[in-house]
């Protein structure tokens, strides 16, 4: 049998339904930074697949996407059997992030900075859990009653802005997640869950709401929304998912599946908007009808 580990170097989380274990008390010293992950602490749970703390990574043989961010310049691509994220910042060691096909474990190696450290999970957790109909939108999801809104756009464009005005304009309506909710999956159903993961807002809810509509924002000099056909829907959504998993075959089949149950499970709109309240209350008179409340 392995030896028991103590309890300071294992610690269990659930997001969006998936517990998820940190083991190794250097990678848990450096996890206990992470403000996000605190609401989503469990005592005690069955893990779908861990964090580890690893040796000598493998040589990553195909990159598939370049990421850049603050001075920090990162890698995706394939080894030999899985995949290999990469995080080397200007003037600091880099982090590598690590899995095998069919593994329920990812490993880590090199600099456990917490700015790196919170990337490199997001794409751990997203690769573990996109299987499973799970994926990370990049947008600012409202909770309005038990519904969930989704605001998505190239960033600028207004989403903060938008859920903002939601928030003093619309009687109500909370924030869920302000940058990375999860959309998964359950029963037929498509739920957006609240995650670690919030950008420069910081909201991170232990919650779901079922999702009532996605909107995608544009700035204009007027208020108009418009219902998005099928295939505008789905050029509406695919560049909010994971870039990192657009250029690899097996993860890009599971994202296109993904899409396509958001696109039969909730409707899509257009809203191109001014950033003033009349935006936010045309947005809410469209998904949420005065015969609908």
């Amino acid at each position: 049998m392995p030896p028991k580990r103590s309890m300071e170097s294992i610690k269990s989380y659930k997001v969006a339904n998936h517990c998820f274990s940190i083991l190794g008390e250097q990678l848990c010293e450096a996890t206990a930074l992470f403000e996000g992950l605190v609401p989503f602490e469990v005592s005690e749970s069955v893990p779908r697949f861990t964090f580890s703390e690893g040796s000598l990574p493998p040589t990553l043989l195909n990159t598939q996407y370049a990421i850049h961010y603050e001075d920090v310049a990162g890698t995706f691509g394939t080894t030999t059997d899985g995949y290999q994220l990469i995080l080397k910042p200007s003037s600091e060691p880099p982090l590598t992030l690590w899995c095998s096909h069919g593994s329920a474990n990812i490993m880590l190696h090199g600099n456990y900075s917490l700015r790196l450290l919170r990337f490199a999970l997001w794409v751990g957790y997203g690769l573990m859990t996109l299987p499973y109909d799970t994926i990370a939108i990049h947008s600012s999801c409202i909770a309005y009653k038990d519904k969930a809104v989704l605001f998505l756009g190239e960033s600028g464009t207004g989403k903060s802005t938008h859920t903002r005005l939601w928030r003093q304009h619309i009687e109500g309506a909370t924030l869920l997640n302000d940058d990375s909710p999860i959309l998964r999956m359950e029963n037929n159903h498509l739920w957006a869950y609240g995650s670690p993961w919030s950008g420069k807002t910081p909201c991170y809810k232990p919650e779901r709401r079922e999702v009532a509509a996605c909107v995608r924002l544009s700035q204009a000099p007027y208020n108009q929304v418009s219902k998005l056909t099928t295939l505008q829907a789905y050029g509406a959504i695919h560049p909010s998912c994971p870039p990192e998993f657009a250029y690899d075959n097996d993860l890009y089949d599971m994202v296109s599946h993904i899409i396509g149950q958001i696109l039969t499970s909730a409707p899509c709109y257009h809203l191109a908007c001014l950033p003033d309240a009349e935006a936010a209350h045309l947005a809410f008179r469209t998904i949420f009808p005065p015969h609908g409340l």
